[in-house]
């Protein structure tokens, strides 16, 4: 070799070289922070390889993970209208057997002028019977009720009684 010329290893110029060698720093830094930077590239540059492939397949199981829950999601949803439309049917068969219902009830009620059984009287009320030491003889049949639903509605005005019939001595 000539005394001045210089060899291939030193043609890199100085500042080129001293980026390279702050980015292997820095790369070394992200790879392993609060160690001490190591000196040689080949180990970081194998570390960098190492740690990029253990991402790749950290990514790869995410992404698995991931289309297995959008999977679920989409089950998931597709259920919940079914729900849905269960649920609406159901309300509809509910209103239907309740109109059905109304329906049934309105036919088998008693004629409007007769009282409900229940809505008799206290005296009426088969207890009251008990009670006296007397019984009713067929419980299914409805307790005993007045008969003033039957009577003309002029009869019972007594307004004018006093007119009608003279006061008893």
């Amino acid at each position: 070799m000539l005394p001045g010329r210089r060899t291939a290893s030193r043609t890199t110029p100085p500042p080129r070289r001293d980026r390279l060698n702050e980015r292997f720093n820095e790369l070394c830094a992200i790879l392993e922070p609060g160690k001490p930077p190591k000196a040689d590239k080949v180990d970081i540059l194998s570390d960098a390889a190492r740690l990029l492939n253990q991402l790749r397949a950290e990514a790869q199981k995410l992404k698995q993970s991931n289309e297995s829950l959008q999977d679920s999601i989409k089950s998931l949803k597709a259920e919940k209208s079914e729900l849905r439309d269960e649920k609406t049917r159901l309300k509809a068969e509910r209103e239907r057997l309740e109109q059905m219902l109304k329906g049934v009830s309105a036919a088998a009620a008693p004629a409007p002028f007769l009282p409900h059984p229940a809505a008799s009287a206290p005296s009426f009320h088969p207890a009251a019977f008990a009670q006296a030491g007397k019984f009713v003889l067929y419980p299914t049949y409805p307790p005993p009720a007045a008969f003033w639903q039957w009577i003309p509605p002029t009869s019972l005005d007594t307004s004018k009684d006093p007119a009608h019939w003279p006061p008893v001595a």
